[in-house]
């Protein structure tokens, strides 16, 4: 499959596709605008793409993705294209385990929080007023993320909370609100989230990094030469995060502003997740294609799969590069057969954000960044509790005599 093929597809699951009686109207990648296609006499297309190449775009692959669309009985899917060569596959559910985790998700959820949080040491304290508790504050911080609530309408659920002992007692919505801000809590979010992902550790071999956005409640503004006026638009925040392509748990995260490069965190999140998992593979986009990232997979004995891209010139030494980009070249079907299980890491964007909302609540950066580090945190214990019933995990966080963090699965 081609690059304008696999974008085509992507477009046709998107939706936003019109039947009219000329042919079809289909939305730009971008959102912006409508593009003509029919494919009578011919398929044609609008698009610039289409115009100057006089070949199919994306959007004419689109279509015919979208009129061959196949639902099964049994409840797979099955979409074709015209000349009915297979592009995917889903398979059925297990509705019956999958029912069962989302029922009893709550009650789960803050269990296994709890049990996580309770891994939490209270900083010393030498002078001044006696702080809240880290451990329940931590609880507090990502609970509220969980529910989705502001942090007055939240009050109810921590009450809750604290008849049932999960924390030792309710701070006040402003005390939430400033914990969740505080830099020092950074660090502690980042590694529950590792934590969180260890029980699932003998299911993942195979992983895939990649980065999304998060938007905020603060506005950018910039000088947009093809329209010839200032545009405004949000900022947001991006989590750069690894995880296993098979259960969707992050096994490390950062969060960064919104105009970073997704390169230099290639390598820290690798490093992050190869001290507890053994890596086979690792797949990612074009965006980081580098020898550094290349050569940072190959050190812990896994197999790089980062697309080469268009303009890379031809090497002619006996390196890695060399190695994958030949690999790449003339096994390109066998290459992108490992490679597109880099879909899975935007599977797990997708499931953040469907529970958790797509943006952030707070207005300070450090209020957004652990905003961010808690959704993931939230997203890799409904991923514990999906496991519970599909896969017969009973994960317990606990701490030995020497307070080194051990979890059972």
């Amino acid at each position: 499959m081609d690059a304008r093929h696999e974008r085509g597809l992507q477009l046709a699951q998107r939706g936003h596709i019109v039947k009219e009686k000329t042919g079809w109207k289909v939305l730009s990648q971008t959102g912006n605008g409508y593009y003509s296609v029919s494919l009578d006499n011919g398929p044609r297309c609008s698009c610039p793409d289409c115009e100057l190449r006089q070949q199919k775009c994306k959007h004419i692959y689109a279509v015919e993705c979208l009129i061959v669309w196949e639902t099964v009985t049994d409840g797979s899917q099955t979409i074709t294209t015209t000349k009915t060569q297979v592009v995917k596959v889903t398979y059925k559910q297990n509705w019956p385990a999958y029912n069962a985790a989302q029922t009893e998700e709550k009650s789960r959820f803050i269990v296994l929080l709890d049990a996580l949080c309770n891994l939490v040491d209270q900083p010393a304290q030498l002078k001044g007023r006696p702080r809240l508790p880290l451990a329940n504050m931590v609880f507090a911080c990502a609970y509220k993320v969980y529910c989705c609530f502001s942090s007055r309408r939240f009050m109810s659920d921590l009450r809750e909370a604290q008849t049932q002992d999960h924390i030792y007692t309710a701070p006040h919505f402003n005390s939430v609100s400033r914990y969740l801000a505080d830099p020092h809590l950074t660090e502690t979010l980042s590694q529950l989230v590792t934590l969180s992902s260890l029980p699932l550790k003998g299911l993942e071999n195979n992983f895939a990094v990649d980065s999304s956005g998060f938007s905020t409640c603060r506005f950018v503004r910039w000088f947009n030469k093809k329209y010839g006026r200032e545009v405004d638009n949000r900022e947001w925040v991006k989590a750069h995060l690894t995880c296993g392509v098979e259960t969707k748990i992050v096994t490390a995260v950062d969060v960064s502003g919104w105009a970073a490069n997704d390169t230099p965190y290639f390598v820290p999140l690798l490093e992050r997740t190869a001290k507890h998992f053994t890596m086979k593979e690792v797949s990612a986009d074009k965006a980081y294609l580098s020898h550094t990232n290349l050569n940072a997979v190959a050190r812990h004995n896994a197999m790089p799969y980062i697309p080469f891209k268009i303009n890379t010139a031809v090497p002619t030494d006996n390196s890695l590069w060399a190695e994958m980009y030949h690999y790449f070249m003339y096994n390109r079907e066998d290459f992108l057969a490992h490679y597109h299980q880099r879909s899975n890491v935007e599977t797990a964007f997708s499931m953040i954000k469907a529970k958790f909302g797509d943006a952030v609540r707070s207005k300070s950066d450090i209020g957004q960044l652990n905003e961010v580090l808690c959704k993931v945190l939230c997203h890799n214990l409904c991923v514990l509790i999906q496991a519970i019933h599909e896969l017969g995990i009973e994960p317990i966080f606990e701490k030995s005599l020497g307070q080194k963090t051990e979890v059972i699965a």
